[in-house]
């Protein structure tokens, strides 16, 4: 059986529109395991591109996920205009449906950084169904993590040390608070965007998920 790496440019329907998306599959391997990566903030220029974005799809590639990245309504060739969250979160609800029905018997992962990670903990705290949450610098500042404190999913937060946007002391008074499984990673030295930290980024990412990636393939 060959295997392979397969990047597919898609397509998804939205609730506002077309929501441009990249499909990235493991050719010709059972999928255990789906990934769904929302970007940062789209009036800050945050897109399925990004570089943060790409390099946690390419970790959780590689402990096995077939991983989806999408630009949110308003991005991209995806349809509509910004919605405060609201929209934004109904677009990747409709994504995660998508990878649902592509790989019905696979487990659902979602990941997001910073906007997206509001997104993506609001996602989980409403669905049951996904069951591993990864947080990249989690704007907590803002406000909109309340579910975490109830949520059970299971949560990686990766947090820089350094991060000028999202201060790691408003994580280190909120993360206590956020009810098990948890585990916090703190990337030393790491701005907002992980400059010249994405390989610690990737590796936190890989080492702390290869274990569940693995068990969900038994």
């Amino acid at each position: 059986m060959s295997t392979g790496t397969r990047l597919t440019p898609i397509s998804i329907d939205g609730p506002a529109g077309p929501l441009e998306a990249l499909l990235q599959e493991h050719a010709g391997v059972r999928c255990d395991v789906t990934a769904l990566i929302c970007h940062p903030h789209p009036l800050y220029g945050g897109t399925l591109h990004n570089k943060v974005v790409h390099r946690a799809a390419s970790a959780l590639h590689a402990v096995g996920a077939a991983v989806l990245r999408f630009n949110f309504r308003g991005v991209g060739e995806s349809a509509g205009r910004f919605d405060q969250g609201e929209g934004e979160l109904e677009d990747a609800r409709a994504a995660m449906a998508f990878l649902a029905a592509r790989h019905p018997r696979a487990r659902r992962w979602i990941a997001g950084f910073s906007f997206g990670s509001w997104i993506a903990a609001n996602l989980a705290a409403s669905d049951a169904g996904i069951e591993q949450l990864i947080l990249i610098a989690p704007p907590v500042r803002s406000g909109g993590f309340d579910a975490m404190r109830t949520a059970s999913v299971p949560k990686l937060v990766v947090q820089g040390t350094a991060d000028e946007t999202c201060p790691i002391e408003f994580l280190d008074q909120q993360f206590p608070g956020w009810a098990g499984p948890k585990t916090l990673i703190r990337i030393e030295g790491a701005g907002h965007f992980f400059d010249r930290q994405l390989g610690a980024l990737a590796e936190a990412i890989t080492r702390e998920l290869a274990g569940a990636a693995q068990r969900s393939a038994r």
